[in-house]
């Protein structure tokens, strides 16, 4: 008994110990938590997950992964920092919980990202008048090997995609392989520039609050310590 409740705590330091040192988080303590409570217990906190392909009410966005949505928009890890999208926690291994596109658009991977892709939204569903476009990241392990599907190669532009088409999975890529994120998913909602290209996404005023998009709290000023989960 002694042995299984060691190797689960290191279980859960794995996935989640490299994650909460990678941020230094500061203020998002709350509901970093709660975090590892789940991961500690998931069965007993399964309220908290969202299911891939789940859609909270009338929201025009599906739910892009499943998992538990950790750390919201606005969030802040260390002073000065404001989290810019949504970490969505799958629980699982490198590469084996689904990522899947919340809405209709048009795919673009650059040559050299690694872990992401961006899908630009033509007609922002809340706003017509607008672009916008949805930001997935950190899909490749620490050493930079890519979860993105085949389909999606470096390099694929304006790729016509529907909601629920497959991307990738889940990994930990950080940039640096001595300092990988915890597994899971990072996805934002990045503002257009008004010339048709997508504004730098590590600024949160290029980024657009999720909540109404996909209806849900996400964010940090309306919900300071909850996970958010969907409740109709």
């Amino acid at each position: 008994m002694a042995r299984k409740l060691i190797f689960s705590t290191l279980v859960v330091g794995c996935i989640v110990g490299g994650y909460l040192i990678y941020r230094s988080m500061q203020s998002s303590g709350a509901r970093s938590v709660q975090v590892v409570r789940w991961f500690n217990n998931p069965e007993q906190h399964s309220d908290w997950e969202i299911l891939q392909g789940e859609r909270c009410g009338d929201a025009p966005f599906i739910l892009p992964t499943d998992g538990i949505i950790g750390y919201v928009w606005d969030d802040s890890f260390r002073p000065g920092h404001r989290h810019q999208g949504l970490d969505i926690f799958g629980g699982k291994g490198l590469g084996v919980t689904p990522v899947i596109a919340a809405y209709d658009g048009y795919l673009t991977r650059k040559q050299d990202w690694t872990s992401a892709v961006i899908i630009r939204v033509p007609n922002d569903p809340l706003y017509p008048e607008r672009q916008i476009w949805l930001y997935y990241a950190h899909m490749a392990d620490a050493a930079g090997n890519s979860y993105i599907v085949d389909a999606f190669p470096r390099g694929t532009t304006e790729v016509k995609i529907p909601a629920g088409t497959l991307l990738g999975y889940q990994g930990n890529y950080s940039g640096d392989p001595v300092n990988p994120t915890g597994i899971h998913l990072h996805f934002s909602i990045v503002k257009d520039d008004g010339y048709g290209n997508f504004l730098n996404e590590t600024d949160i005023n290029n980024t657009y609050d999720p909540s109404p998009y996909l209806g849900m709290e996400l964010n940090a000023n309306n919900n300071p310590d909850e996970i958010p989960t969907c409740k109709e």
